[in-house]
């Protein structure tokens, strides 16, 4: 019983995806072009059969369709459009470069650029939301402690109390 493998080649855009499809032997089985939401791309990754490998450049959309094709396909190769000297030459459109990036996937020529596993944009995310909160509070803090020192009330510094610089007794 052999595996039914397909080459998929996505070409990412904020409103539309160009997606060739081609088989183990590099037959051209299917082309569209969808929408660039979750339910779409997930419809249209449920709909194939096999042993799936998927392939798109680096890009705005790429951590994100990263995290949810990874746990759906058997390879996910995000890849460098800087070394792609094959997808320059010949003709140019959306359509054309899904198709070549299939192809290119398919003879293990593409090199993949590292994603995290699962969730680790989101634990960057995480942090980076702390520490801007941390940041923010520190300067509210500071601002609070010169209003009230500009009104002469004691302010506390590290535990010891001191008073506003000339406030009258």
């Amino acid at each position: 019983m052999s595996v039914d493998i397909k080459y998929i080649g996505m070409d990412v855009h904020k409103e539309a995806t160009s997606i060739a499809v081609l088989n183990g032997s590099g037959k051209l089985v299917m082309e569209s072009i969808i929408e660039t939401k979750t339910i779409t791309i997930l419809q249209f990754i449920r709909g194939l059969r096999g042993e799936l490998h998927v392939t798109w450049e680096e890009g705005t959309w790429a951590a994100w369709l990263y995290d949810l094709l990874k746990p759906r396909v058997h390879e996910v190769v995000v890849c460098n459009p800087r070394r792609n000297a094959l997808l320059k030459e010949g003709s140019k459109s959306d359509r054309v470069d899904a198709r070549k990036l299939a192809e290119l996937l398919r003879g293990g020529l593409l090199r993949s650029v590292y994603h995290g596993e699962n969730g680790v944009g989101t634990l960057r995310e995480l942090a980076r939301s702390y520490q801007t909160i941390s940041k923010d509070l520190q300067r509210v803090m500071n601002r609070l402690k010169a209003l009230f020192r500009g009104w002469g009330f004691p302010v506390r510094v590290r535990g010891s109390i001191t008073r506003a610089i000339g406030r009258s007794g």
